[in-house]
């Protein structure tokens, strides 16, 4: 009982995004337009996931894979596994069995890589290709000039599925950013490039989630907002 009470500040924030989240689309978006709450877990105690899970949190995003791997054991299993974090060649091997999305494609090194591991398993994995919206030297992410070569190169791969692209953008000017990547997002889109997809655009935070629903996001990730301020270790 005493571990229930001491969550239940997670339920409060749930309900409050998932209302702020409706509001969010009955102003901007269409009715039928599905948005999907990303719980992100860095540093969050497993007992804490699993409570936001039993919320109803069906997505869960990690950021880095020796966290991962230390405490997806204690997960409850009916929460897709996606990676959000900036990911090296050498890791992938050891998450691309778990995970349903992998968010932070950045390179065709890091895709080949994908394409490697996820052949030796027998899977095809579904990425989104970070897009560096902003410019900034102190983010991971693919340049917007170079990314329609980055997903022709992509494309050739038998074993990686583009189904989108995901951003970051500068806490400055965020809203001119995420206009900016929605511009980008529906260009790609209207190219129909072989074995491309374009359905998911995954972009706000706990701080601009509903501007992000605003122009065209279909995926936010939170985490402050739903867990508290991080306890970084």
């Amino acid at each position: 009982m005493q571990m229930e009470t001491s969550f239940a500040y997670i339920d409060e924030n749930y309900k409050r995004i998932l209302y702020e989240m409706e509001e969010a689309k009955a102003k901007y978006r269409k009715p039928d337009d599905e948005i999907t709450f990303m719980a992100v877990t860095k540093t969050v105690a497993p007992e804490a996931v699993n409570h936001a899970i039993e919320c109803g949190i069906r997505v869960l995003g990690e950021n880095r894979v020796q966290e991962y791997l230390s405490k997806k054991q204690f997960y409850l299993p009916n929460a897709q596994m996606h990676f959000i974090g900036h990911l090296q060649t050498n890791k992938v091997k050891y998450i691309v069995e778990d995970m349903e999305l992998i968010h932070s494609v950045d390179s065709v090194r890091l895709a080949a890589e994908i394409d490697k591991q996820a052949t030796r398993i027998g899977k095809v994995q579904n990425v989104l290709v970070e897009v560096n919206v902003g410019g900034e030297a102190s983010k991971s992410g693919v340049a917007p000039d170079a990314l329609e070569e980055l997903l022709l190169e992509i494309s050739q791969m038998s074993h990686i599925h583009v189904k989108g692209l995901m951003t970051i953008p500068p806490i400055e000017g965020d809203e001119k950013f995420l206009f900016q990547m929605q511009k980008i997002y529906l260009d790609i889109s209207s190219k129909k490039m072989d074995n491309i997809d374009m359905e998911i655009l995954s972009m706000g935070m706990s701080g601009d989630f509903a501007a992000a629903i605003r122009y065209g996001s279909t995926m936010v990730r939170i985490g402050t907002a739903l867990f508290g301020a991080r306890k970084y270790v």
